[in-house]
Formats: C-alpha cells, structure tokens, sequence
C-alpha cells in the first residue's frame, strides 16, 4: 500500500498512529455488504429531509457494475452531493445518475493508487460512517493464496461510525480529487463544512445500520467465499417458494410454467426456448455481477418469456415474422403485453410481468409496447429481449436455417444502440467468445431451477444445444 493511500493517511494524522480495531484484511463479498448496509440507511431516509448527507466514494479498479449504478441514483437523490471517483472507462458518465445535478464525477488517472481503493464516506448533520477500502499487493498474499475468482480477492479495510474519523478521511479525499477538478473541490469543502456546522441535529438512528453490520461479521470470512452472501440469500428465498407451494400462489406458478412448457412443445424448432433463454439470461447477469434477487426475476422471467403465445395460431412457430398473416401477426407483434397481461392475474408475480411486458423496447425508443428509451427500460427486460432474439437466431425457422452463435450474435451487435443497449450487447459477446474458445459451455438450463418446475420426462426431449 502507498503512503498516500486514504488508509495510510488517515493512520499518519491520527494522534497515536493507530486505526480502529475494524481494521484487519477483508474479503470482497464483506465489504460489499457492509457498503450497502451504510447506503440502506441514506435510501430509508426521506428524500425531502434538509439534513441530506455529503457522499464521497471511488470505486476499486472502475468495476462499476450496472445495478450499483441505479442504486445510487435514488442514493443522490437522498444526498446533498454525491461525488464519484473512478477510471474514465467504469461506464458510468453515460448512465443517468450521472446527469444528476448533486452528482459529480471523477475521471481518475489509471496510475493513481486510488484505482486500487474502495471507499464510501457519508457524512450527514445527525451522523457520520463509512468503509475505507484498499486492495491487496501481489506480493501481500501468500505464496499460492493469488485470488482466482472475484469474490477471494482481499482487501485492507475499516468501517466506522466515528465522526472525527469520517471528517478526517472526508478532508483526506476531497484534497486527493483536488488536482483533477479544482472547482468541484472547492464544492465539497463547502458542502463538508455546513455539514459540520449543523452537527447539532438531532442524531440519527443508527441501530438498524449496527444490527445488520453485526450480522454480516458474524459469519467467518472463509464461510463468504465458500458460502457468499448471494447462496444464503438465494436459501431463504427458496425456503419461503417451499412454503409457497403449499397454497393456492405456488399452484398459479406451476400452472403457468406448464402453459410456458406447453408453448415450447407447439414449436417444432426450438422446443426448449424458455429454458435456454432463461439460462442464457441468468448467465448475462451473471456476468454483470447482479444480485440474487434480479438473478431470480431473469430465470422466472425468462421461463415465461413467451408465455403470451399459448394461444397463437401454428403458423407463428412456424414462419418467420415476415411471412406471417395479419392475424398470426398480431398475436407475435403483440407477444410480450398478451404475456404480461396473462401473468398480471397473479400479483405475485408483479416484477416478471413488468420484464416480460417491457422485453420488446427497444434502446432507441422505437419498441412496444410503450416506447421506452435506455436507462427507462428494466435492465432485466433488456437483457430478457437480447437475450431470446439471440436464442431464437440459434435455431431454424421455416426456410431460415439456424445460425452459429458468432453468426447470432454479429446479427444483435448489428441492433446495438438502436434496439439493444451496447453494453449488454458486448456482455454476450464475452460469453460467446468463451463459448467458441471452448472456456465454458453454453448453458441450455437455469442453474437453480424453481421447487415447481417442468417435468423431466418432457425437458429430456428437447433438442440439445
């Protein structure tokens, strides 16, 4: 670790040169729970309330991931400034959190040992806490312990709810973005100081933010790599389908994975559609590091992705869009809102219908059912969309013939920043890429399915991938 790195200056300016006893080394999964436990308590708190707190974060190495990207914008919109440093390439100035007018960015020069940090300041009138991070050297690990996979990498860390601390490495931050935006320095130390001027406010309660902190901690490190926080989460969420199924909803559920698994049997080309598409969907978030419970809703929603076709005419499994009768047609331009509207009739089912119903927007706006554009289209129904206009040029089609998975995917990156978003289009790639290079294996099934699922006999007759 460098000397000017945020831990190392904020050890040399405290009196006896010491850190709190939080301090110690830290896996990835850890730290990220404890970063959202602090951030929880900004987006529990009124949006209207005078005494927002100032927000200081840099993100490790530019891994900025799509979903953090949303959460902070209902963050800034709780905050009174929210500045954010990270590597030019992290993608987030063309996400609209960044176009938020108390949100400022902080393009960071590759060679700063900032890049290697991972820091969340917040510093509000009725409290103050944060996370300081900063990643293992090589040569800190030992011999043969080099992390292989993202969750096992290591990091020195701290977390607190000392003022003076959290002032000091406020102070500490703001003078290292500094030199690469003057003004916006000057900014926050403005926002820094009437924060500090108004400590006076009636304090914070912090012990919903303990209690969930102390949770996190009292579970073995070693357990977070081989049990990370999603698994845990993805087990209570299957032990309440487990209760589900005892009543009416799990009953609903299993009647429309079979009426999804009955539209896959009228198609005589690509009999196993939902499972791959939802495989393939859940693998896509996957890739952009999403939480257990958009992974759920991409699996579910991709297994009843095409569930408003149950009573299509054959000709539309049979023809290609182009080729269809004005009736067939309607019932395949109008696919995704007859699904959505099927699945309404179950409320518990809310956030899928809104995937599927959104699946046919398009990135430029031009799509059904409701023209959205960009960021104001479900990153799940984004990637659901991709994703099975991929899986459906994969397989024949009347007098289409199937198309290899390079050939499928040039046809999607032909469509990016008109009917798909970029960067989601450039996330398949990677998996197709593996794919031919013979690194992974195409998944043709979710990994976890659901309690109610389709029937095995009938799964095993679908064409292989």
């Amino acid at each position: 670790m460098q000397p000017e790195a945020t831990l190392n200056q904020l050890k040399a300016s405290s009196l006896d040169g010491r850190l709190p006893s939080s301090y110690g080394v830290y896996f990835k999964n850890t730290l990220v729970a404890l970063c959202h436990a602090l951030e929880d308590h900004i987006l529990e708190g009124d949006p209207d309330d005078a005494a927002k707190p100032l927000v200081l974060v840099t993100f490790q190495q530019g891994k900025w991931y799509l979903q953090e990207a949303e959460r902070y914008f209902e963050i800034s919109n709780r905050s009174r400034e929210v500045a954010i440093a990270a590597v030019p390439d992290s993608g987030f100035s063309s996400h609209r959190t960044s176009q938020l007018d108390q949100v400022d960015l902080v393009d960071l020069d590759p060679g700063d040992s900032m890049v290697q940090e991972w820091n969340l300041v917040i510093l509000a009138p009725g409290y103050a806490a944060m996370v300081l991070c900063h990643e293992l050297d090589e040569e800190d690990y030992r011999g043969g312990d080099q992390p292989d996979v993202d969750i096992e990498r290591k990091f020195y860390g701290l977390w607190t709810f000392d003022r003076e601390l959290v002032c000091r490495a406020s102070e500490i931050l703001i003078d290292r973005m500094r030199p690469y935006d003057e003004p916006l320095a000057e900014k926050l130390t403005a926002h820094y100081q009437a924060v500090s001027s108004a400590q006076n406010a009636a304090p914070a309660d912090l012990s919903g933010v303990v209690a969930r902190i102390v949770n996190y901690l009292q579970s073995s490190q070693q357990q977070l790599v081989t049990v990370s926080r999603q698994a845990r989460e993805l087990w209570e969420l299957e032990g309440q389908a487990q209760r589900l199924n005892r009543n009416l909803t799990a009953n609903k559920l299993q009647a429309f994975l079979r009426m999804a698994q009955k539209v896959d049997e009228r198609d005589p080309s690509n009999r196993a559609a939902s499972v791959r598409v939802s495989a393939l969907a859940e693998t896509i978030g996957q890739v952009l590091d999403l939480p257990t419970l958009q992974l759920r809703r991409l699996r579910l929603a991709g297994l009843l992705f095409r569930i408003g076709l149950a009573e299509a005419p054959p000709e539309v499994f049979t023809e290609t869009s182009e080729r269809l009768e004005a009736a067939s047609e309607i019932f395949w331009r109008d696919r995704a809102l007859l699904g959505a509207q099927l699945l309404d009739a179950m409320p518990e089912l809310k956030p899928i219908s809104d995937i599927v119903r959104h699946q046919l927007e398009h990135w430029d706006g031009t799509g059904k059912p409701q023209g959205l554009k960009q960021e104001n289209i479900s990153l799940e129904s984004r990637i659901l969309g991709l994703v099975a206009f991929f899986q459906e040029l994969t397989e024949a089609r009347s007098d289409r013939p199937a198309l290899s998975l390079s050939d499928a995917f040039e046809h999607c990156r032909e469509y990016a920043g008109k009917r798909f978003d970029p960067a989601l289009v450039e996330s398949l790639g990677t998996v197709v890429r593996l794919t031919e290079m013979g690194l992974m294996k195409l998944p043709d099934q979710p990994s976890r399915p659901p309690n109610v699922w389709l029937e095995e006999a009938d799964l095993a007759k679908a064409p292989s991938a």
